[in-house]
């Protein structure tokens, strides 16, 4: 479990393509402080299991389902990646609940600078679209953020200038793939009202 409150941007320092997986080795400094073999870390929003790790970087294995659902598939290395560490009991749940299992990917379909903020508008997967609201919680590529519009297919949040600094949704351009993670309490309920309706 994580909170959607990016510890570090890393950089993927090397990537091998193996059968139906990949192991992604990331260059970091804070994740690193206190991981071993087995810890949870969140890669744009995706939980890996680490495998191998040192004093600035690890190793995760990525099997082919996360690399069929989420943007890691598109990794290379020298790009930058958003890191978080799971939460333990002591953690401040600065963000919101996130399971670090992609939903879906989306795209950046603009961005409109401010002086004090850039709003973001990215498409929406249809299969998704049911689970976001406005002022309701979405993870994009592991970052907890607010819904501040949504239509049929797309939704914007407005990032910050800490955002746009220490993640990499700063340089995000038109086009380019961004994992997403609905609430999951939305799927609980509506698990839970068609329980109730099937009944």
């Amino acid at each position: 479990m994580f909170t959607g409150i990016v510890e570090e941007l890393g950089t993927l320092q090397r990537r091998v393509d193996l059968p139906g997986a990949a192991l992604l080795t990331v260059r970091a400094d804070v994740v690193t402080i206190d991981v071993k073999a087995g810890d949870s870390i969140a890669v744009n929003g995706a939980c890996l299991t680490v495998v191998e790790a040192a004093a600035d970087w690890f190793t995760a294995d990525v099997m082919q389902e996360t690399l069929d659902r989420s943007s890691l598939t598109r990794l290379s290395p020298g790009d930058p990646v958003n890191l978080e560490r799971a939460v333990t009991a002591h953690t401040r749940l600065g963000g919101h609940l996130v399971q670090g299992h992609v939903d879906g990917t989306g795209r950046v379909l603009s961005r409109s600078p401010d002086k004090h903020w850039d709003v973001v508008r990215c498409s929406l997967p249809a299969q998704l679209a049911r689970y976001v609201v406005l002022k309701g919680s979405i993870t994009v590529d592991g970052v907890s953020l607010t819904v501040s519009a949504v239509g049929p297919d797309w939704f914007e949040v407005s990032l910050i200038p800490t955002t746009l600094a220490q993640t990499t949704l700063g340089t995000r351009r038109p086009g380019d793939p961004l994992n997403l993670e609905v609430d999951i309490i939305a799927k609980y309920v509506e698990k839970l009202l068609a329980e109730r309706a099937s009944r």
